[in-house]
């Protein structure tokens, strides 16, 4: 290898532990984000779903969800053997000692690292959905089997060489009548708009449909506690949103840096839009809406941000944040408690920069000269935000069923009714007493 080349790794290698870092980072500030926006009452048991997320799918990656994503025996295209790479055997040294080199040339370890995050992240953001009213031990049990059946599935099916990564040739080919290079009809899902946002945005809408609405919903607005932890959290996620997107180039190049560029012109452009529509609905713009309006451009820009270019991504952001605005009231709409925003934010802004990217890709959409072919991209993007949908929502719905019968969800009414916080955890965010008389 030359002087060059041991740079290049060598460089690579510190973004991507740099990119790990920052994406390990949003999992705390959605417990920020998601607390902030919970009552008073329940904000540590809020918080806590996305520590104990942390917990116990970082563990569950390391023993089989690394094998189930990215091993080489792949399971009719739809999983890979979870006991082939399982504890990471054959993942990090080889016979002689060596650090593994992994598919974008650094070692194979540091990318176990970075998707370890991405598995962690996409199913906490799932739990704003049941804000103030399960059970955490349920929860825990839930979020790792979604991860083991639902996100580890869609990973290597999508970026493992599962089933949707040979889309061009496959299903699109079959749909289209073409052959593999004909048509420019891949994919694209750049850092997990189906993975991560499409599938943790429905498995929301479905355990909110399953587990049920809170006693007050609809009786009471539901207010947020403490802004500032909100506006705190989105701020922290757009820093880790860095190294979401910029750290999928998989190395510290132009593309990187096209995709940092990017990222902050669909957020800036989202927040901006979900603002606009808040002001024109509402006659207020809220410090509210500006956190959710930042994490729904920050989705929508996410399967987009290398196949944009920053004006293209104005606009994709700018229609992503007013058309989330707009999500969010479809629970009021049609009565499911979707408690902190999952669906109006990740399943629309999800849904929104997975099929946009169809229109606006960069010499490829159907709208930026991509022609027919553009046209075809455009299909083949709504297929795969189907197929998200479809295969999350299933799965979801088994899991989900089969805990409530078990386990069970809710909480009882007087402990939802008093607060989860000290009847679940023994503890209680704020200490209203006053100093203890001696």
């Amino acid at each position: 290898m030359s002087a060059d080349q041991i740079a290049a790794v060598s460089g690579n290698s510190a973004w991507m532990l740099m990119s790990a870092s920052l994406v390990l980072l949003m999992t705390p500030a959605l417990a920020f984000f998601y607390g902030g926006m919970s009552r008073q009452k329940s904000v540590l048991n809020m918080m806590m779903m996305s520590f104990g997320t942390l917990g116990v799918v970082s563990v569950i990656y390391i023993l089989w969800g690394w094998s189930m994503s990215y091993g080489t025996q792949s399971i009719a295209g739809i999983f890979a053997n979870p006991f082939e790479l399982f504890g990471l055997k054959d993942s990090i040294v080889d016979a002689e000692g060596n650090y593994i080199e992994g598919a974008a040339g650094y070692p194979n370890i540091i990318d176990v690292g970075f998707q370890l995050t991405f598995a962690v992240i996409s199913t906490a953001l799932i739990s704003g959905a049941l804000a103030e009213r399960v059970k955490f031990s349920t929860w825990l049990v839930f979020s790792g089997a979604w991860a083991t059946f639902a996100y580890f599935p869609l990973a290597h099916m999508v970026w493992g060489g599962g089933l949707l990564s040979h889309f061009e040739s496959g299903f699109a080919a079959w749909m289209f009548g073409v052959t593999d290079g004909e048509a420019n009809i891949a994919p694209i899902d750049f850092a997990g708009g189906t993975v991560v946002h499409i599938s943790a945005g429905t498995a929301a809408l479905v355990l909110a449909l399953i587990v049920g609405k809170r006693k007050t919903f609809g009786k009471s607005i539901a207010r947020p506690h403490n802004l500032p932890f909100v506006m705190l959290g989105a701020a922290l996620l757009w820093f880790g949103w860095f190294g979401f997107n910029g750290g999928s180039a998989f190395a510290a190049d132009g593309m990187a840096g096209l995709a940092w560029v990017n990222t902050t012109a669909a957020t800036a452009a989202a927040m901006l839009g979900w603002l606009a529509v808040e002001k024109i609905r509402d006659g207020k713009a809220t410090s509210l809406g500006a956190a959710s309006g930042v994490v729904a451009g920050l989705v929508a820009i996410t399967p987009a941000a290398g196949s944009l270019t920053p004006v293209t991504s104005l606009i994709l952001g700018v229609i992503g944040g007013g058309l989330a605005c707009l999500g969010v009231g479809l629970k009021y709409r049609f009565g499911f408690d979707d408690s902190l925003d999952v669906v109006g934010v990740h399943l629309v802004a999800g849904l929104w920069g997975t099929i946009g990217v169809g229109l606006l890709a960069t010499d490829a959409g159907w709208f930026t000269g991509g022609g027919s072919d553009g046209f075809k991209l455009f299909i083949v993007q709504i297929v795969i935000a189907l197929v998200a949908m479809v295969f999350a929502g299933i799965v979801t719905a088994v899991i989900a069923y089969i805990l409530k019968a078990t386990m069970g969800w809710r909480v009882d009414d007087e402990v939802e009714q008093q607060g989860i916080d000290f009847n679940e955890h023994g503890e209680s965010a704020y200490d209203t007493t006053g100093p203890e008389i001696r």
